[in-house]
């Protein structure tokens, strides 16, 4: 829940801050020289990358992960119709005018540290049912499965997600490998003084004080009340994700410093890259890194992101993110290792899965 423009470097390395200028409250980012073609990479397409996965000549894979990963698990994105901005209701939320006003023109203004230092009930209305249903409700989706799949097969080198879902968390891949960007919905924290919260006590807490903008729970309260630190007393408790406006986590950039150097294939998946500073991700690979885009939408173009004919190293899978990884998948021959967990996915992808399995085991019948 970081801001395209408010880039908050704070945190950051000086060796790291010292990339950017920043000029009339825009940011820009000193690139690196032309890319070049990776040896190995016969043309940019999904089934050369294949090819130089299998033969060994891509094993360092990092992935960069936004909301378009988790919608199969039933997360709806923030950006696409139907998104948690496009049918964000302020008249809904308990707000004064201006600061309903405010939220319709700017839908992002429901998670910015501007707004929630004011008011606190805007963030957590919206994000209750998203709160109370975070343990145990969502399952990760195929796309997931495949980061897992990586760490087996001891080629993954760092996740960058910067979604507060948990789902990563949820595949069995080593904490270390996890960066959250954005932070995570896995635990609390005051945003006045910082000081931990019991998660648990939060879910108590949100049930029985935050009024229900969704009806769905009929024993939720008519009206919000605040919900107060334990240290400080201030009205700041809520899930420890990163506020429009606010500082990104040190073991982002120091992630970044250490990881992306060696990395030898960038993934990124369903993401818009609007939102700085982990939009530069893809920036800080070397200049023969493979980076393969799955997204809906071409994105990234005016960051230097090339889908043109004359591309060396940029490819791009058009469509959702598991049906894409499905064929990339394929591609490579781990459609068994995928059907290991096709019960802990979620039902969305496991739906996906099964036909392809039924599909690739007629192949085999009849080969």
């Amino acid at each position: 829940e970081s801001s395209t423009n408010d880039c908050h470097l704070s945190a950051a390395p000086e060796s790291y801050r010292r990339k950017y200028l920043f000029l009339s409250g825009k940011m820009f980012y000193f690139k690196r020289p032309s890319s070049k073609r990776p040896k190995g990479l016969k043309d940019c397409t999904m089934k050369s990358v294949a090819q130089m996965i299998i033969h060994g000549k891509l094993k360092n894979i990092a992935f960069l992960t936004g909301a378009g990963i988790s919608v199969a698990a039933g997360i709806p994105d923030f950006r696409s119709p139907g998104g948690m901005y496009d049918t964000l209701r302020p008249e809904l939320l308990t707000a004064t005018k201006k600061q309903r006003e405010k939220m319709a023109t700017n839908p992002t203004a429901v998670v910015s540290w501007d707004l929630f230092k004011e008011n606190q009930f805007p963030y957590m209305e919206l994000r209750r049912p998203f709160i109370l249903g975070d343990k145990g409700k969502w399952k990760p989706t195929l796309a997931h499965f495949f980061i897992k799949i990586c760490e087996e097969k001891k080629l993954l080198k760092r996740i960058f997600t910067q979604n507060i879902d948990g789902l990563d968390y949820h595949l069995g891949v080593a904490d270390e490998k996890i960066i959250p960007v954005h932070g995570s919905l896995g635990r609390a924290s005051c945003e006045f003084c910082g000081a931990l919260y019991p998660i648990d006590e939060l879910r108590k807490q949100i049930k029985t004080k935050i009024k229900d903008i969704y009806c769905t729970d009929k024993d939720a309260p008519k009206e919000s009340e605040n919900i107060l630190c334990l240290k400080c007393n201030k009205p700041g408790i809520k899930p420890s994700t990163v506020l429009y406006g606010r500082n990104l986590p040190e073991a982002f950039f120091e992630a970044k410093e250490q990881d992306l150097h060696e990395v030898d294939l960038l993934i990124v998946m369903g993401t818009s890259l609007t939102v700085g500073p982990a939009n530069l991700v893809p920036l800080e690979v070397n200049n023969d890194c493979v980076r393969m885009v799955i997204n809906r939408e071409p994105v990234g173009e005016e960051l230097g992101i090339d889908y043109g004919e004359n591309a060396d190293r940029d490819v791009f899978g058009k469509g959702d993110c598991d049906s894409i990884v499905l064929e990339l998948v394929n591609e490579l021959g781990w459609l068994d290792d995928l059907m290991k967990y096709v019960n802990d996915m979620a039902p969305k992808s496991a739906a996906l899965l099964n036909p392809s399995q039924k599909l690739q085991s007629e192949k085999k019948r009849k080969g």
